[in-house]
């Protein structure tokens, strides 16, 4: 495993790391107890430091795993999680978004509950979840620098949409020079991953980019085929059937970043997101050891060369994506999420 510094904070996470959404839900399948603890404890043998979770999951339950789980490996490891959500006073139907809460005595009161259950003293990065660039005032960025001061967040970010806060707050927080900026970015979805790389450029800023869903739903990862069947609670099935058909089109057009026993398509979707600088750490979603075991090592597999690069892009270019003017403008119109769709990227389920 590589690692690589977040923002300039001096923290170092892996390449790869593990996004505790899989834990303390059923979004991805039924888990037990142990088995959610024996997925974080296969991550930290493949030498992932980074664990990425937050309130909403679980409704608490995915911090209260990952603080057992790492009970005994607090100093060795990069602890992210995330606040705006009030599941405290209201119940979820499924996926539903749930009433946000960005007020700054929120967000400062959901994280010492957050901290009560990962029975931490502090978190390393801690991120607003979905927030709207217009509930992110002034007072809000205080509260961010008062808790930083206080000893209970080493660093804080900002966790993207899609359906909820998206471009303008990407751009906000390029603004802003956060730490971390997470949001979906792969090589079949590339906007607005690359538009937030050129707002940090353009801001000088030092904010990393933690780029999730990198296997577009199962697509790059192959384990959405022509013959799955996706179960009814199965987060990836918010994907429209003519999505996933188009996709598996295009998954036989990057074939070539293969390479027999050297680099899955798997791993290198995760390399082609490691060739921009500004990404610090990629997170797959780990379904099962196996997945850890064999996405962990994309760290260390061959990278992808400029020309492999560049031929990614010129068919990003000719095929699978509409004028970037114009998908840029769609998605400008889109940050309530009504129009996003239009903009070549479907709506998932909020709290993700």
């Amino acid at each position: 495993m590589r690692y690589r510094e977040l923002g300039d904070t001096g923290l170092e996470v892996s390449e790869v790391a593990f996004g505790a959404w899989v834990v303390g839900t059923d979004w991805w399948g039924d888990r037990t107890h142990q088995d959610d603890l024996d997925l974080i404890e296969t991550a930290l043998d493949a030498g992932i430091n980074f664990f990425d979770t937050g309130d909403v999951y679980g409704h608490g339950d995915s911090e209260a795993i990952v603080g057992e789980a790492l009970a005994d490996h607090r100093d060795d490891v990069v602890v992210s999680t995330k606040v705006g959500y009030d599941f405290y006073n209201n119940p979820q139907a499924g996926h539903g978004e749930l009433p946000k809460k960005i007020e700054p005595d929120w967000v400062e009161t959901a994280l010492d509950r957050s901290l009560e259950r990962l029975d931490f003293e502090y978190v390393d990065l801690l991120m607003l979840h979905n927030a709207n660039a217009d509930e992110v005032d002034a007072d809000v960025l205080e509260t961010l620098d008062r808790l930083q001061e206080s000893g209970r967040v080493e660093s804080v970010g900002w966790a993207l949409g899609p359906s909820i806060g998206w471009l303008a707050e990407g751009e906000a927080a390029a603004e802003a020079d956060v730490d971390a900026l997470q949001t979906v970015f792969n090589l079949f979805e590339q906007e607005p991953g690359q538009h937030f790389l050129e707002q940090i450029d353009a801001h000088d800023a030092s904010t990393s980019l933690l780029p999730r869903v990198p296997h577009s739903s199962g697509l790059l990862n192959e384990q959405v085929t022509p013959d799955t069947e996706l179960g009814e609670g199965d987060h990836r099935a918010h994907r429209p059937d003519e999505w996933y058909e188009t996709g598996w089109e295009k998954v036989e057009q990057i074939r070539f970043l293969e390479r027999d026993g050297d680099r899955t398509l798997a791993q290198a979707s995760i390399q082609w997101l490691l060739y921009h600088d500004a990404v610090a750490s990629v997170t797959p979603t780990f379904r099962s050891a196996e997945d850890v075991e064999a996405w962990a090592a994309a760290s260390e597999v061959p990278p992808l060369s400029d020309e492999e690069y560049e031929r990614v892009q010129d068919l990003y270019a000719e095929n699978f994506a509409i004028d970037r003017d114009d998908g840029m403008d769609a998605l400008r119109t889109s940050v309530d999420g009504e129009d996003i769709e239009a903009a070549g990227l479907d709506k998932e389920p909020a709290a993700y």
